[in-house]
């Protein structure tokens, strides 16, 4: 009895640490981008209103200006796209170094699958879709919001894009592609994977990671929540933020989750209740984007991708752990953003449940242990579960030219999770040479061919 009180109160602590810092970082991003905005409001207002109705008036279609196709930067979990929390960019401002680059806004929290859907109308233009069975299935609205242009209206086989995703945004790019392929997007008969011209993955979600588990999601299903954990604090902070729906806060940063119509004005107070009871939303019906992080939810998104033929693929897997006299333990307490150092270590000497079945036939915890406090290494490479797309591991970019299609080439990179999104000096000239090879590669590398190229002469593992 004495060993579960002392149990219960050390998992309580870890809550609390873990919830503090988590909250404590987000207001810090939060009133950061806050206070570096409001001089240049005034100032704008003050000396250049007729600039701002200028660039108010501009259709996003003219930043597409030649036949380069545009580099679409797609963010991850608690993400934002450009427009949203002012003058701060998740991608650090790498979007500005190129000229053809797109930061598309999609949900932070909603699901892979929503966020593909979303992803296709922002390029495209038009009113979100998200397809009458899905929606009927989840319980939300078939309609989301309209984009009255769209960024690339332009997009077909032949005017390719390039999509770099970090994170959750990696397998967006590849539900957007597989749905492409499958023609799923009503009144676009014509839409292949060739859309997609090249994928590169930062720090990709591609095969689930075990840190789901350590913030909440039940090993058992990948699905359901603890009583008790960081998740369902994160829930009731995400329903009561929807439900109060203040434009400002909405227009400055947004959950995503208004097609499930949270607000008071139309759920009430009782509707409030019964979703923070998780009777009702997004959490009910499992269309929020934890469970495709898990590795149940990853390998039944994978089930149904494809690695293609005539697109390009490359992944930078990141990792702050080494080993030590046969331990794996984090690699330096500085060199780990503080919010991420507690998971490094944590997700390091993660064990799956005994009394639990494994998520998936041959899983060996050994294999997971070297993470970047949101991922497990072995996650980001490559497409993996439950069946391998062919790969080659490469220790420079220069290795892996000439580049073949339809193989993921893959680089392991000394880095934490977020090293390369939303503070730039962090990382450094790693940075720079990180987004230069991206979009050299891009630019030079990759060339849209009129004929099929055989990949696998070139299959690595």
């Amino acid at each position: 009895m004495i060993g579960w009180w002392w149990v219960s109160a050390f998992q309580l602590a870890e809550l609390f640490v873990s919830s503090v810092v988590h909250l404590l970082y987000g207001l810090y991003v939060y009133s950061s981008a806050v206070a570096g905005d409001l001089p240049q409001a005034l100032s704008d207002r003050i000396f250049k209103a007729n600039a701002s109705l200028e660039v108010k008036k501009q259709d996003p279609s003219t930043t597409i200006v030649d036949d380069l196709p545009p580099i679409v930067l797609v963010h991850g979990i608690f993400g934002f796209g450009k427009g949203k929390f002012g003058s701060v960019s998740y991608f650090a401002g790498a979007e500005k170094k190129d000229e053809k680059v797109l930061v598309p806004d999609l949900g932070s929290l909603t699901s892979i699958y929503d966020r593909a859907r979303e992803l296709f109308y922002y390029l495209k233009g038009g009113r979100v879709d998200y397809g009458e069975e899905h929606s009927k299935a989840c319980g939300h609205s078939q309609f989301g919001r309209l984009y009255e242009q769209g960024h690339y209206p332009e997009w077909d086989e032949d005017h390719p894009i390039h999509i770099v995703g970090h994170s959750a945004g990696a397998q967006v790019a590849r539900v957007l592609q597989q749905m492409l392929a499958d023609k799923e997007f009503k009144g676009y008969e014509n839409t292949s994977e060739n859309w997609v011209l090249s994928i590169t993955s930062l720090s990709g979600a591609f095969n689930g990671t075990t840190r789901t588990y350590l913030d909440g999601m039940l090993p058992e299903d990948g699905r359901n929540l603890k009583p008790l954990c960081l998740l369902q604090l994160c829930r009731l902070g995400v329903v009561i933020y929807d439900w109060l729906d203040v434009p400002l806060l909405k227009a400055y940063y947004n959950f995503g989750f208004d097609h499930f119509n949270l607000s008071w004005r139309n759920v009430g107070l009782w509707g409030l209740v019964d979703c923070l009871l998780g009777n009702t939303g997004p959490w009910a019906s499992g269309d929020w984007i934890l469970p495709d992080l898990t590795i149940q939810g990853a390998m039944k998104l994978n089930s149904n991708l494809q690695t293609f033929p005539n697109t390009f693929y490359f992944s930078y897997a990141t990792k702050r752990t080494r080993k030590f006299l046969g331990v794996t333990v984090p690699s330096g307490i500085l060199s780990i953003h503080p919010m991420l150092f507690l998971r490094v270590l944590q997700m390091s000497l993660y064990r799956h449940p005994l009394d639990v079945p494994p998520p998936y036939k041959g899983y060996r915890d050994e294999d997971w242990l070297d993470n970047d406090g949101a991922l497990n290494t072995i996650s980001m490479t490559h497409p993996r579960l439950p069946i391998e797309h062919p790969s080659c591991p490469v220790s420079n970019d220069s290795e892996c030219l000439p580049l073949q299609p339809g193989i993921w080439y893959y680089k392991i990179v000394e880095g934490d999770h977020i090293l390369f999104i939303l503070n730039r000096e962090r990382a450094g000239v790693q940075f720079d040479v990180i987004y230069d090879s991206i979009f050299e590669r891009c630019r030079k590398h990759i060339l849209k061919k009129s004929t099929q190229t055989i990949a696998n002469k070139v299959f690595c593992s």
